[in-house]
């Protein structure tokens, strides 16, 4: 235990937020305990409440965590790519990345950011969250009004359900990829990677302008 003091208290949260990550992608949330959690740390069930309140704000940093990589993901696809369709070529990429790194994140996010700020009993993480996947659709915002301003993507698209709609049918496609790979296989011979290029490329011409 000596050891432990030694070390930043930023070392401990890391290394129970990853095992606890472990425990969430196997059990879930609610099948999994702060006992448990501190089990596969290594750490009494007194430590853990030192470094952390309860397993609520174990996953919210890891939901932030995971959150920030995404932003990551799609700021870079945006910065480095000229084209309006490498752009949303390289977004598409990013989120599939993002699904296979953080799949039970992927999740919970597309649930569970919404969070009613005239209450007062969210942790600072969901509002950390929260601003992360605004400043994502700020991004996409951006994309979306380039692309019109450059004429390849149509000029009666209406922006914010645009944005909202465009996260629904890409996150929509990637989980059912992932959910029915087997089927999808089976029944039209694609592989999951083959299908879902289908099928970003079908959901960019719903937005491309028809000279695209």
């Amino acid at each position: 235990m000596a050891r432990r003091k030694k070390e930043p208290k930023s070392v401990h949260r890391e290394k129970i937020a990853s095992a606890a990550s472990v425990l969430f992608m196997e059990r879930g949330i609610a099948a999994t305990s702060m006992d448990d959690i501190a089990k596969a740390a290594g750490y009494s069930k007194a430590t853990l409440y030192v470094y952390f309140e309860n397993k609520e704000e174990i996953a919210g940093i890891l939901v932030l965590d995971s959150m920030k990589k995404l932003y990551h993901y799609i700021a870079s696809a945006l910065e480095q790519q000229q084209t309006t369709k490498e752009q949303y070529n390289f977004i598409c990429r990013g989120l599939v990345q993002y699904q296979e790194e953080f799949p039970f994140y992927f999740q919970m996010v597309l649930d569970k950011i919404n969070i009613d700020f005239e209450r007062h009993d969210y942790l600072p993480e969901e509002k950390e969250t929260y601003q992360i996947g605004e400043e994502i659709n700020e991004k996409i915002k951006e994309f979306l009004i380039s692309g019109i301003d450059k004429g390849d993507l149509r000029s009666d698209l209406k922006i914010m359900p645009t944005v909202f709609g465009f996260w629904g049918m890409l996150s929509g496609l990637i989980q059912l990829a992932e959910n029915k790979e087997e089927y999808i296989k089976k029944a039209m011979g694609l592989s999951k990677a083959r299908f879902l290029e289908h099928g970003f490329h079908m959901l960019y011409c719903s937005i491309a302008d028809s000279g695209e």
